[in-house]
């Protein structure tokens, strides 16, 4: 039973329903506007910060994470802090931390671009070159619970393209920082953290302070302030995404026992009440099954509240016909991670289109992406995957053409490229490309 006594209830859909589109259109909705006085009140905080620098960060600090600091210097997370806190961990914790920040970064060692060059017909060389970011800033949530996965899934990959400067902010209720998320940057090779989060964090990360540096880009998961703050300083600085609820959609069948099912489910319902948990399958039984199995497991779990809530405002058990309508179904979702737990998981790969990640197997548990897999769990939620990317190297390099117009070049393209400056209308650029095939 859940905790209030009920009955679990989870939405079943049917593929075969003529109401089924607007079913699953119902429960995938979910309003992505930031509420509005969200949004004020992270422009109010962005506008202090902006105006009063490190003051306005040590009031909102009292004000929000319920402890005083005096200055700035009482927020830094210095290095030695991370080491402290790695020496202070639990042998099997340590090595925990140290295995799954080596998985993770040989995963995306694989990433790493190679820079090209090549010369075409005419003797022009043109090539690509690749460099890191100098700085990025990791958002590092800790309002209601430590990540020290996502400081592993976020600073491994930016060590790894090269970033000089990693800076991790982190709140710090009560102003006790966690020690594994401490133990974690040092793992990860974090260069330096400040005890300070929520807008106010993103907005001193943009605008830089005297005892806190401005970034290039800011990367990782936060609420809803931390997310409309990232939305008002995308333009100073890089962001990664908008990260929205968690999601995961298992296509599963009766070769994957309905326990597994049932806790790959929670693992994410567990998550808050806006997260999604859908399971597709074309077994009615097995259906049932997972959802008895489902309603039998509940009760033990601590954060049973929680998962009943998502599972009955946000999941699904849908019955489909084959195992190609299911893809479609998943297709249609693009959910952030997709789980193929199906005997034949294999020969679905290649109908996937959009996923954040694949867990291929009924043995590939979400979780252990969370954690341990090696590519980062950082990915893109609400359907996003359609047109994003998770979090990898990638996002910490960026990549500059390179053009070495040869004589026989420049007289064949200035050619070209007079005639389509003509035709915008933009003389001077139509005179400087013919200036060019002149042999001076």
């Amino acid at each position: 039973m859940n905790p209030s006594g009920n009955e679990l209830k989870i939405a079943r859909l049917d593929s075969t329903s003529a109401d089924f589109e607007d079913a699953l259109a119902a429960r995938l909705h979910w309003d992505v506007a930031v509420d509005g006085a969200v949004n004020r009140t992270a422009e109010e905080i962005f506008n202090r910060v902006r105006s009063q620098g490190e003051s306005a960060l040590l009031e909102l600090t009292a004000q929000l994470d319920r402890w005083q600091p005096q200055a700035v210097t009482d927020l830094v997370l210095s290095a030695d802090d991370f080491a402290q806190a790695f020496a202070s961990l639990p042998g099997a914790q340590a090595d925990a931390l140290q295995h799954a920040a080596q998985r993770i970064r040989d995963y995306h060692k694989h990433q790493l671009d190679s820079e090209f060059e090549y010369t075409d017909e005419l003797g022009n060389r043109l090539g690509q070159r690749v460099t890191s970011l100098d700085s990025v800033g990791l958002y590092v949530p800790g309002g209601q619970a430590a990540y020290p996965s996502t400081v592993l899934m976020t600073a491994v990959p930016a060590k790894v393209a090269g970033v000089e400067q990693l800076v991790m902010v982190t709140p710090t209720p009560g102003g006790e920082p966690n020690p594994l998320v401490l133990a974690a940057a040092h793992v990860a090779g974090v260069d330096q953290g400040f005890a300070v989060g929520g807008a106010q964090a993103v907005s001193a990360l943009a605008l830089g302070t005297a005892g806190l540096p401005r970034v290039d880009k800011i990367v990782g998961p936060g609420g809803a302030y931390v997310a409309a703050a990232k939305r008002l300083v995308y333009g100073l600085v890089g962001i990664d995404s908008i990260a929205g609820p968690s999601e995961v959609l298992v296509i599963a069948d009766k070769t994957t026992p309905v326990e597994w099912v049932a806790l790959d489910l929670f693992s994410q319902a567990e998550h808050d009440a806006a997260a999604q948990s859908i399971l597709v399958s074309s077994d009615a039984d097995y259906l049932d099954a997972v959802a008895g199995e489902m309603q039998r497991l509940l009760a033990a779990q601590p954060r049973a509240e929680t998962i009943a809530q998502s599972l009955q405002q946000r999941g699904a058990l849908i019955l489909v016909r084959n195992s190609d309508e299911a893809i479609a179904v998943a297709n249609r979702v693009a959910p952030e991670h997709l789980q193929l737990a199906v005997a034949d998981a294999e020969r679905l790969i290649p109908q996937v289109r959009h996923a954040g990640a694949i867990f291929v197997g009924a043995r590939s548990a979400e979780v252990l992406g969370d954690y341990v897999a090696g590519p980062s769990h950082v990915l893109p939620t609400f359907g996003t995957a359609r047109f994003s990317s998770p979090l990898s190297v990638y996002d910490f390099q960026k990549r500059t053409s390179v053009i070495n117009i040869s004589e026989r070049g420049a007289l064949a393209l200035g050619a070209v490229a007079g005639e389509l400056a003509d035709g915008e209308g933009l003389a001077a650029h139509a005179s400087a490309a013919r200036a060019r095939m002149t042999n001076r």
